[in-house]
């Protein structure tokens, strides 16, 4: 499943070799009204919740440009990423997922890496670490002093 940000297409290569457009529907007024009014403890459980997804990779050392160029094409392929922090063996991509439950947001986090690695030019690594959290607990962290700080500034960085 490949997500985009309301009103943005992307466009996806096939393996013929053929693109297709993207786009995502935003959400309507009724639904945001929901999102401010409804507790998420009360909403029906198929309902599309915000999850804070950590994913973590590492591997072989390669060049540390290439890894930089590699994860600004992943940025550009998928504009919901908000960070990502890179060194020349591992990186860390943090973004927002839109999904109905915590078991479907991280089965597309653990498809990221793989299923983009030859579009974007990733490394071949492997994925040592997911945190998938609730926008609530998120909040939470961030309230309590703990936890991942806020994914500033946006963008491809180093560690």
């Amino acid at each position: 499943m490949r997500r985009v940000r309301p009103g943005v297409a992307a466009t996806r290569g096939s393996t013929s070799g053929e693109e297709r457009a993207l786009t995502s529907v935003a959400a309507g007024e009724r639904y945001r009204a929901q999102e401010r009014e409804e507790p998420e403890s009360t909403r029906p459980s198929d309902a599309p919740r915000l999850w804070h997804v950590t994913l973590s990779v590492s591997g072989e050392k390669a060049p540390l440009h290439e890894v930089r160029r590699a994860l600004e094409q992943l940025a550009h392929d998928h504009p919901f990423l908000l960070t990502s922090r890179y060194a020349p063996d591992h990186a860390e991509i943090r973004y927002w997922e839109e999904a109905r439950d915590l078991h479907d947001a991280a089965a597309v986090a653990l498809r990221l890496w793989g299923e983009h690695r030859q579009t974007a030019g990733l490394p071949p690594w492997e994925i040592v670490g997911l945190e998938v959290i609730d926008r609530q607990t998120y909040h939470q962290r961030i309230a309590e002093g703990y936890g991942p700080a806020p994914a500033t500034p946006v963008g491809v960085h180093p560690f």
